[in-house]
């Protein structure tokens, strides 16, 4: 048997009998008691951190700038590389200003959409621009290749949707049928993302958007379920494309870049969602979570904190003499 003492430590009180009770009341010690004393806390380990990414990023940026040989695809990459610091001095300000968060949130919401615009851009620079990769789409759906590119859901040229895709639409023939629709996957995210920026605004502005809050009478669980489907519309034609052209782009370590840029936006959403729910049961409740708007304050703080390592991840993979000039030794 754990002592009272020993749970109090933790910021809950009781035995063990007590503690899924207690996690109604406070998660973890951090998320009680002096409500002010962590904030400025949270305040300084996330400065810090955002300090360090944005020194990183204006390295990477000005490293690109300083050798823009490839401008086809530097531009677009360096559209990918600014979301990092987006992301930072976003979530840092909201952290600092948390009623300003829903204003503010809204210009990383419109850079997020134009960074997914970038990557994909990127991806397609890469291969030489729209008319070589239609070509090249068209050449691998003509072609009878032994090996399938999306085994098993692609085979003669056909990309064919894994279960229950498949009940509700045909295989994409390779081409510009297919070019089109990744594009146009990758698109619609960008206008319904930054349409939905714009109206979580309004709505905050007649106090009906409610962040975090799944009640019927606040438009925030409807935007969610819409941005939910966009999301993974956008991320399944990410896939698809990726797929279908991972042994061209194998030189640019399309993966790693893709897994990077998916934590960023998608993961990153998700985060906030997986926290708004677990707010709305009632699980974390204190002096920070009151008087702090705690909902978007912990998803600002975590952000802070998680834009160090993508950014790490940055600059492994988007320095310019590991992506370019590594390029050049393998042709």
């Amino acid at each position: 048997m754990v002592g009272r003492w020993e749970w109090q430590f933790f910021g809950i009180n009781g035995t063990i009998a007590e503690y899924t009770n207690s996690l109604k009341t406070v998660g973890f010690f951090f998320f009680s008691g002096e409500g002010n004393t962590f904030r400025t806390w949270a305040i300084i380990v996330a400065g810090t951190f955002v300090l360090i990414a944005l020194s990183l990023s204006m390295f990477l940026l000005f490293e690109h700038l300083l050798a823009y040989k490839n401008p086809e695809e530097q531009k677009f990459l360096i559209g990918v590389i600014l979301m990092v610091p987006c992301y930072a001095v976003e979530s840092f300000v909201s952290l600092v200003k948390p009623a300003i968060g829903v204003d503010v949130e809204i210009l990383r919401d419109c850079y997020e959409s134009f960074a997914m615009y970038c990557f994909g851009r990127y991806l397609i620079a890469c291969l030489g621009g729209e008319e070589r990769t239609i070509e090249f789409m068209k050449r691998q759906g003509r072609s009878n290749a032994t090996t399938p590119l999306l085994e098993p859901f692609c085979e003669k040229g056909f990309v064919k949707h894994p279960f229950p895709l498949n009940y509700f639409f045909k295989p994409w023939r390779l081409g510009q049928w297919f070019f089109q629709v990744v594009k146009f996957g990758i698109v619609q995210y960008m206008i319904i993302k930054t349409l939905s920026a714009i109206l979580a605004v309004v709505l905050e502005s007649f106090g009906v958007y409610g962040e975090g809050e799944f009640k019927w009478y606040y438009g925030y669980p409807y935007l969610a379920v819409v941005l939910n489907f966009s999301q993974s519309w956008a991320l399944y034609c990410l896939v698809q494309f990726y797929t279908v052209t991972k042994d061209v782009l194998e030189p640019i370590k399309p993966l790693a870049k893709f897994l990077v840029f998916k934590s960023i936006v998608f993961l990153t959403w998700w985060q906030g969602v997986a926290i708004a729910v677990l707010y709305s049961f009632g699980i974390f409740k204190g002096a920070l979570a009151q008087g702090l708007q705690f909902k978007s304050s912990v998803q600002d703080f975590i952000i802070c904190i998680e834009v160090y390592w993508k950014c790490c991840c940055h600059g492994r993979l988007c320095l310019y003499r590991l992506t370019f000039r590594s390029r050049r030794g393998k042709r």
